[in-house]
């Protein structure tokens, strides 16, 4: 069989191809942002999805607000091993940040256990506690975005903003939609969609920006 084995043409391929759909079809992307148009670019790649070009939302400067603090240092906080290892760490390291994620461990399980609440919820206080700045990324959980933006409901100097993309049917679209009028500075998208590629994706693109103008 021939086919396609090098990624990085598979990759370079495919943005082709999602360039020239988002023109013929879409008469071309809803920003001129090129920061903007690289994350949409891999949500579409990892998705295989164009409705994100209506579906998702970027709070004024929370790319660059997230760009000053990667140069300084943070760490990343996932809601699931699948966003945690969706991200591209090599990168992270090269910036000198860190990233972090509670879910798996057992002080989390106990937490929420004795709390009577999710372990996506228990991560997010546990994360809480955790001194430096922080960027929350969700793709799965909506207790967790939720509780994450009860916590910062006042203004929090270590809180860098929320990546908040959650799956699903029950409290996801809602959840999203708090976050969307919340003060805090995010990226998220409408309705049911989203997911840990997504929001991986979505990380990644900045990342990428980040090594590009500090690397």
């Amino acid at each position: 069989m021939d086919y396609i084995k090098n990624p990085e043409t598979i990759e370079k391929m495919s943005f082709v191809i999602i360039d020239d759909q988002v023109k013929a079809d879409y008469g071309g992307y809803p920003t001129e942002n090129q920061i903007e148009k690289a994350i949409l670019r891999r949500v579409i790649h990892t998705s295989a999805d164009f409705d994100y070009l209506d579906n998702l939302h970027i709070s004024k400067g929370f790319i660059e607000r997230t760009l000053k603090a990667l140069k300084k240092g943070l760490t990343i906080i996932t809601d699931t091993n699948m966003a945690y290892s969706g991200i591209n760490k090599k990168v992270l390291e090269k910036m000198g940040c860190k990233i972090r994620c509670y879910i798996s461990e057992d002080e989390t399980a106990r937490y929420a256990s004795q709390a009577g609440i999710t372990r996506s919820m228990a991560s997010v206080i546990r994360a809480a506690e955790e001194a430096g700045p922080k960027l929350y990324v969700f793709g799965n959980a909506p207790t967790a975005l939720f509780k994450t933006l009860e916590i910062y409901e006042k203004k929090d100097e270590n809180l860098i903003g929320i990546i908040g993309v959650p799956v699903g049917f029950v409290g996801a679209a809602e959840s999203k939609e708090a976050l969307m009028t919340s003060s805090i500075p995010s990226i998220t998208a409408r309705g049911r969609k989203g997911g840990s590629n997504v929001a991986a994706a979505i990380v990644n693109a900045i990342l990428y920006e980040a090594d590009h103008r500090y690397g």
